[in-house]
């Protein structure tokens, strides 16, 4: 974990989960689960389908409500009833399964909108920053077009650039190659390797086990709404100490 620059004292998380528990009605869908990103970090949310990994991240930044526990953003708690959620959203950013461009708005406009409505930036600054980002993600020459008219592995990579556009404190990613053929893949891929290799903290649900090897700094798996290992890639991929999650690598990593 990073230290306080001023303190010189360990710096506390940029994303605590503590005891976190999520109920559908009657069926619990999270039972306690407590993890922690430190600024810098790369962790990766792995488990079965099923087993809560979406629920958890979009807890995260409050798309899903929670019932039990606490989770703080930069020292924010999520689930407090004075905290500001279109706020704190917009210092948080989120890369979803079908990337959830405006369809109707060039790639230009859908990194551009949100920069000018929500933190107020000019037209010209938010056309720069948008333009820098989309030379950063190699589609510079597709400002103009609409999403429609990109691969979804280009449209992932517009995602990704609309999101860092709000110069994000974090970045949260919910599986977001799951919507893409193979060959789209990697090229999503390599722009988060290069945004964790930049320093950015990351929390990421994904399939992904090579990048998760290449990335991540640790591993929280997750079964039927628990978090059953929390540990370092390297413990998580060589020594599992669940049968369950050894079972999951065994599946994973042999297909």
């Amino acid at each position: 974990m990073e230290k306080d620059e001023k303190t010189g004292e360990k710096a506390p998380p940029m994303i605590l989960l503590d005891k976190v528990g999520k109920f559908y009605g009657n069926f619990r869908v999270l039972s306690e689960c407590s993890t922690q990103v430190a600024k810098g970090e790369v962790v990766v949310v792995c488990g079965p389908s099923g087993s809560g990994k979406s629920t958890l991240i979009k807890c995260v930044n409050g798309l899903e409500p929670f019932q039990e526990g606490e989770i703080l953003v930069n020292g924010v708690s999520v689930g407090a009833a004075s905290t500001d959620l279109p706020k704190l959203r917009s210092h948080v950013g989120m890369v979803f399964q079908n990337f959830e461009l405006f369809p109707h708005m060039t790639i230009l406009e859908n990194l551009t909108i949100a920069q000018t409505k929500v933190i107020k930036r000019d037209k010209a600054e938010a056309e720069q920053r948008a333009a820098e980002l989309l030379h950063r993600v190699g589609l510079h020459i597709h400002a103009t077009r609409y999403p429609g008219q990109l691969s979804g592995g280009q449209q992932q990579r517009v995602a990704i650039a609309r999101a860092l556009a709000m110069d994000p404190i974090c970045m949260l990613f919910d599986e977001p190659t799951s919507a893409l053929d193979p060959e789209m893949i990697s090229e999503v891929l390599d722009v988060m390797t290069e945004l964790a290799q930049d320093g950015m903290t990351m929390m990421c649900v994904t399939h992904e086990m090579g990048f998760a090897k290449r990335v991540a700094h640790r591993v929280a798996f997750i079964d039927q709404g628990q978090i059953v290992e929390d540990v370092s890639k390297d413990e998580f991929f060589d020594h599992p100490r669940s049968e369950r999650a050894a079972q999951f690598l065994s599946r994973i990593l042999h297909h």
